[in-house]
């Protein structure tokens, strides 16, 4: 048991401290993925098809699958456009 470590140590020992560059990238990408994630999981429980999601907001097939792939970051206008105008979903920012 004394082997075990917390999960913020494990990500200190592997991206350093909160604040650091490397830290700061690993969050950012992790928070795109939780967002594609999001996405993706909202599209399929909808029963809409990447082609389809991508007609109803103006968008291509191919950059929605980058998105839910974590493969670029999203503006956030069009992570509104996407959840709000092609999910029908509500999105609020929090601020901490």
């Amino acid at each position: 048991m004394s082997k075990l470590k917390t999960f913020d140590k494990h990500l200190e020992e592997k991206y350093g401290k909160k604040g650091t560059i490397q830290r700061n990238e690993f969050e950012s990408k992790s928070k795109s993925f939780m967002v594609g994630e999001l996405l993706k999981e909202t599209r399929k429980a909808m029963h809409l098809t990447q082609e389809e999601l991508a007609d109803k907001t103006g968008t291509k097939k191919s950059y929605i699958s980058k998105l839910e792939n974590g493969k670029v970051d999203a503006q956030i206008s069009t992570i509104y456009k996407l959840f709000e105008d092609g999910l029908n979903k509500k999105i609020n920012l929090v601020v901490e």
